[in-house]
């Protein structure tokens, strides 16, 4: 998963400037997503509801920053539970810090470990040239290209547990191109007409495609690539203020509700099973968790209801089209619900304001067509408020049996460990990060 990769900016989307000939040859051999999205449109969030498949509000992961409750299923849980080997690597944004992205301590109460990774080469968020992180608690200092050096770990944990016959589940996590940019000068020379800012988030975006194809080579060697399902996505819409634009024609960028903060590009590759092909079936971020548990057979039970994803198993190899469960989504008090082609867009849960849209005529979103279907919009907003009134319920703690731990729900503050300042410190001696610090007073 990149962090901050809008919708547009693929090659197979015919991006003016931006080359990803990995990414275009993972599309061409997969399932390509043209209608995926983001649980939430920031990055904390979704993390949340890609390891719970639930919405991120009923994990405490309301907004940037928060940790993820201890009281939550994940999936590499589930799957430690079966005999996978778990590894997280990179951005990891769930144990309620905020700011630039330090490594993490063995013995942190919301590190990747507490959540079922057996493995974790991790970073609290975002990252990029030469990076500092935690492996397992143990802090290294590594040189280069984030993108280059998460894939490369990720690959030794990989080659391990393949050369003793375990099966893996894998996290790749990249921090790339979230703001501050920073990339190589050979990585953003191609966009020399730029400005600074744009010529780093291109060249950024230019490393991980490098490193995706280097992934995808090191499997097909390893003579696993068939049956190793590999799940590409982004964590929110695209970026503002650069250029060329990051979402295409879409409406809206990371932090709204519109289609270019919430729609993102994915693809889904498994030779062994899937034929390639182009769906519109919209799909999220909630869905991966239940997708995977079906594809190898475990009970929905290790996933805490209320469940908000579905698994899409079912269109892997089918012209299906139209999904049967609505994707809803609630953040900041705002929130939308995709029926296929019908979008509610919420603007504020509070206020009760309530927008209407048809994506398929309308994909830009310019034309609120409530007062012309007003049976439809009443329908909308009826089960928005319906499910919103089952997140408040999880809110309150009411999805979890165990009391033990009940008191530690949805942490509202972040960096209270004395020991992260250090890092800070360290990171606000680099310029780009000066603005980014100010956060953590």
């Amino acid at each position: 998963m990149t962090d901050d990769q809008g919708w547009g900016q693929t090659g197979y989307y015919d991006h003016p400037i931006l080359k990803t000939p990995n990414l275009d040859a993972m599309a061409e051999n997969g399932l390509r997503l043209d209608r995926f999205y983001a649980g939430a449109p920031q990055c904390s969030p979704t993390r949340a509801s890609i390891l719970t498949g639930r919405n991120n509000d009923r994990t405490g992961v309301f907004y940037h920053g928060y940790a993820l409750n201890k009281n939550e299923k994940t999936i590499a849980q589930a799957l430690k539970k079966i005999g996978y080997a778990t590894g997280h690597f990179g951005k990891w944004h769930l144990n309620g810090l905020r700011g630039p992205g330090v490594p993490i301590f063995k013995d942190d109460r919301y590190s990747p470990g507490v959540f079922g990774f057996d493995r974790w080469l991790s970073v609290t968020n975002f990252f990029d040239i030469d990076p500092i992180m935690s492996y397992n608690g143990e802090f290294i200092e590594f040189k280069g290209s984030s993108s280059e050096i998460i894939v490369g770990e990720a690959l030794k944990f990989i080659k391990e547990n393949n050369a003793i016959n375990l099966p893996f589940f894998t996290v790749i996590w990249d921090g790339s191109p979230h703001t501050p940019m920073l990339a190589s000068e050979e990585d953003r020379s191609e966009f020399k007409d730029l400005d600074e800012r744009s010529q780093n988030h291109y060249g950024e975006l230019v490393a991980f495609d490098r490193s995706l194809g280097v992934l995808r080579k090191e499997l097909k060697e390893l003579g696993i690539s068939d049956n190793t399902i590999l799940w590409f996505c982004s964590d929110n819409g695209g970026l503002n203020k650069i250029s060329p634009s990051t979402v295409g024609e879409l409406k809206g960028f990371k932090n709204t509700m519109w289609e270019g903060g919430l729609r993102v590009p994915a693809i889904i590759e498994w030779p062994a099973v899937i034929k390639s092909r182009v769906s519109n079936y919209p799909t999220s971020t909630m869905d991966i968790f239940p997708t995977i548990l079906d594809i190898v057979g475990i009970s929905e039970s290790e996933i805490l209801n209320p469940i908000d994803g579905i698994s899409i198993k079912p269109i892997f190899n089918s012209e299906k089209e139209n999904r049967s469960v609505k994707i809803p989504f609630r953040f900041d008090d705002r929130g939308a619900m995709i029926d296929n082609n019908i979008k509610l867009v919420v603007r504020s849960i509070k206020d009760s304001q309530f927008e209407l849209y048809n994506l398929g005529r309308d994909p830009k979103e310019s034309n609120d067509i409530s007062d012309e279907n007003q049976e439809v919009f009443e329908v909308m907003k009826k089960d928005y408020l319906d499910w919103n009134m089952s997140v408040e319920n999880s809110i309150k703690g009411n999805d979890y049996s165990n009391s033990e731990v009940s008191n530690d729900s949805f942490p509202k503050v972040w960096n209270t460990d004395e020991r992260y300042k250090p890092y800070f410190n360290q990171w606000s001696k680099r310029p780009e990060y000066k603005n980014w610090i100010k956060i953590e007073k």
